[in-house]
């Protein structure tokens, strides 16, 4: 087309610069999520890597998480029904209802399991 076509039909080359601070953004405010005037924590835990960010805020809120269950076993002891006995007569009421006779406890595998102990 460039010898055939006339010439105020010749196509030009552009070259698309993307805006600074990503797509979305313009050149006449400031960009998004960067403050003037922010804490420096907040400035250097921007700058580092997602997936380590994510990872301690796991960590740290797992954490958070487990200090009332750390206190109420320090206090009470474990729950009644992780003993063993509680966990037989669930069992045995499980079995009696036929509750999942397929995969579970009421299968044919699981009884012969449980019948070999």
């Amino acid at each position: 087309c460039w010898r055939t076509c006339p010439k105020k039909f010749k196509m030009v080359k552009v070259w698309y610069e993307p805006p600074p601070y990503g797509p979305g953004t313009s050149l006449n405010r400031p960009a998004y999520g960067q403050q003037v005037g922010g804490t420096q924590l907040i400035q250097q835990l921007s700058r580092r890597p997602q997936g380590m960010l994510i990872a301690g805020a796991l960590v740290t809120f797992s954490a958070i998480a487990y200090i009332p269950i750390m206190v109420r076993e320090s206090r009470q002891g474990l729950p009644f029904t992780i003993s063993p006995e509680y966990q037989a007569a669930q069992r045995a009421y499980m079995r009696y209802h036929n509750m999942n006779p397929i995969f579970g406890i009421s299968s044919k595998e699981a009884r012969a399991a449980d019948e070999a102990h």
